[in-house]
C-alpha cells in the first residue's frame, strides 16, 4: 500500500508554546490508528497540527508524498483530511441535509450512502443542527466529513458524553468503515479499549511525546501496560 501521511520529527504548539515534540509516524492508505494518552497530553493538538491549526516549529508533515507543513486548513480538506472534531460544530441556521450538501464533494460518499449508514439523520433532514441530540449532532459531524469524501479520517472524542446505545451504534459505523470500506482513521478516545477495537495500530502520547508503539491487538491484550500508560494516577 502507498504511505498516506508521514510526520518527521514534528514540533508544534500554539504561539510560541510548544505541545507536540519529536512526533515520528506514517500511515499507509487503508490504515487506522488510535492515538491514546491522559488528558492534556497533546493528542486533540496532534489532530488540529494535521489540519493547519497549530504553530510548527519544526519537521515535517507530508500527504502523498507532498509537504504540507505550510498549506492552509481548507486546502487540506480538499486534499483528502477529513476532521470531526470534538465540539462538533452544529449550524443553528443550516438544517441536517444542508449541513451535508454544502460541504459535499465529489467521491463515493454521496448523501444517500450516507443516509444509508445513518438513517436516523435521514428521518432528520429537515431539523436544524440545534435540534438533534447529542448523538445525533454525532452522526451529523461524521457523516459531514464524509461528504467532503477524505482519504484520511480524524475522529476527536467521537464517544464522549454519548449514551451507551448510541456509542454501540457509532462504533459500527466506524468499525464498519475501516474494515468494508478501507478508510483510514486516526481515533483520538479517552476510553482506550474501545479505540483499541476499532483499530489496527495504537499510539499513546505523554507530555507531548511518543511513548509507545505497537498493534492495537497487542495493548489490548496487555491490560497491565495499557493501564500504567492510560489510567488517571
Amino acid at each position: 500500500m502507498a504511505e498516506l501521511l508521514a510526520l518527521d520529527k514534528v514540533r508544534a504548539g500554539y504561539g510560541d508554546s510548544v505541545v507536540l515534540e519529536d512526533i515520528s509516524l506514517a500511515m499507509q492508505e487503508g490504515d487506522s490508528l488510535a492515538l491514546l494518552g491522559r488528558n492534556g497530553v497533546g493528542k486533540t493538538s496532534l489532530l488540529v497540527t494535521l489540519m493547519g491549526l497549530t504553530q510548527m516549529h519544526g519537521g515535517a508533515i507530508r500527504w502523498l508524498g507532498s509537504d504540507i507543513a505550510r498549506m492552509p486548513t481548507h486546502e487540506r480538506a480538499h486534499a483528502g483530511l477529513g476532521w470531526v472534531p470534538q465540539e462538533r460544530f452544529m449550524f443553528p441556521s443550516l438544517t441536517v441535509e444542508e449541513h451535508l450538501t454544502v460541504v459535499a464533494r465529489p467521491g463515493e460518499w454521496t448523501l444517500q450512502k450516507v443516509y444509508d449508514i445513518f438513517p436516523r439523520l435521514k428521518e432528520r433532514r429537515a431539523n436544524m443542527g440545534n435540534q438533534l441530540s447529542g448523538g445525533e449532532q454525532q452522526m451529523l459531524a461524521i457523516a459531514r466529513a464524509l461528504m467532503v469524501n477524505p482519504k484520511l479520517l480524524l475522529l476527536d472524542e467521537p464517544m464522549e458524553g454519548l449514551a451507551p446505545i448510541i456509542v454501540q451504534e457509532l462504533m459500527r459505523v466506524i468499525r464498519k468503515l475501516v474494515q468494508d470500506g478501507g478508510m483510514s482513521v486516526i481515533v483520538v478516545e479517552q476510553h482506550a479499549r474501545l479505540a483499541l477495537s476499532l483499530t489496527k495500530r495504537a499510539i499513546v502520547l505523554d507530555r507531548g511525546r511518543i511513548v509507545h508503539q505497537s498493534d492495537s491487538e497487542s495493548l489490548m491484550n496487555d491490560p497491565e501496560t495499557l493501564n500504567r500508560l492510560v489510567a488517571v494516577a
